[in-house]
């Protein structure tokens, strides 16, 4: 796997005061007042827990453009908003029927199955309503933009898409191609608009957006195989939600069908691919993005 670009403790230290900021964002943004408790609710499902890797995927995009700040905080608020809203609604009894999320009872223990679905619609209509603020901080056009992208990356050719594969995938043997194909959609979709997104607030060459995209899609997928890794070998507590979860349901992972040996390899190659995209992006600032794929690389959650 490719070195870091910048020190471990610069980058901790953009990250953590990067992700405080995502997180206070989030608190304003998310309001307690929804009627019917349907405010907590949202607060629970979003708020103090998660690595934040999709806003931190915008934002640090954000920066290497030149992009705007207002924007690019906007951008990253509505992607996390839309990951936790999947989130909510993958973990609920007709889906993946989990009961630990981010190391808390999942949203439909806690508030009941009527209320977590409620909570997944509203978070991800809030997303898109951050997206087209009313006070003239993100252009008509850079809004347009911004939500057909992550539209595109929830939606049925996204997201939705490679969670219905998943799901009719459960007890079948999928090869590699398959499997990618999914996980694509399914988890590299978000991770891929991310970085776009963060892109869109600033003014890049098509060739550079070309490879920003190549970045994203790779990182999509090293994240996944790191997932498939950890669910062996990683505990719940480690993981705030339920180890071993794959297996017990039976479904296709890259471990499953590689082994633990060769899908650690395959993410280090997937990563190496994801730098080599960057070092050909024409971006000079590219450090914190470079970091971000090894925090993926050797995340232990």
């Amino acid at each position: 796997m490719s070195a870091g670009r910048v020190d471990a403790e610069g980058f901790a230290a953009w990250r953590s005061a990067q992700q405080a900021a995502v997180e206070a964002a989030l608190s304003a943004w998310v309001t307690p007042d929804a009627p019917a408790g349907l405010g907590e609710a949202m607060r629970y499902a979003v708020l103090d827990g998660g690595k934040r890797l999709r806003p931190l995927l915008v934002l640090a995009t954000g920066e290497a453009v030149a992009g705007r700040p207002a924007a690019a905080m906007r951008a990253a608020c509505a992607v996390e908003l839309i990951h936790a809203y999947s989130l909510v609604h993958d973990d609920m009894p007709c889906m993946d029927n989990d009961v630990l999320r981010r190391g808390k009872p999942t949203v439909h223990v806690r508030y009941g199955e009527a209320q977590a679905l409620l909570t997944g619609d509203a978070l991800q209509a809030l997303a898109f309503e951050l997206l087209v603020p009313d006070d003239g901080s993100i252009e008509h056009a850079m809004s347009a933009a911004m939500c057909r992208l992550l539209a595109l990356a929830a939606g049925a050719c996204g997201m939705a898409g490679g969670q219905a594969i998943d799901l009719a995938s459960v007890g079948l043997a999928l090869d590699q191609r398959a499997l990618e194909a999914m996980h694509r959609q399914k988890t590299g979709a978000l991770l891929q608009a991310s970085v776009l997104l963060g892109a869109s607030t600033g003014s890049v060459s098509e060739a550079t957006r070309v490879q920003l995209a190549r970045y994203g899609a790779c990182l999509g997928l090293a994240f996944q195989v790191v997932d498939d890794i950890l669910d062996v070998t990683a505990d719940s507590a480690t993981l705030g939600k339920t180890a071993g979860k794959d297996a017990a349901s039976d479904k296709p992972t890259f471990v499953s069908l590689m082994g633990l040996a060769e899908a650690q390899a395959y993410a280090d190659q997937v990563l190496d691919q994801a730098h080599q995209a960057l070092n050909q992006s024409g971006l000079a600032q590219a450090d914190t993005l470079h970091a971000l794929a090894d925090w993926v690389g050797r995340r232990a959650s």
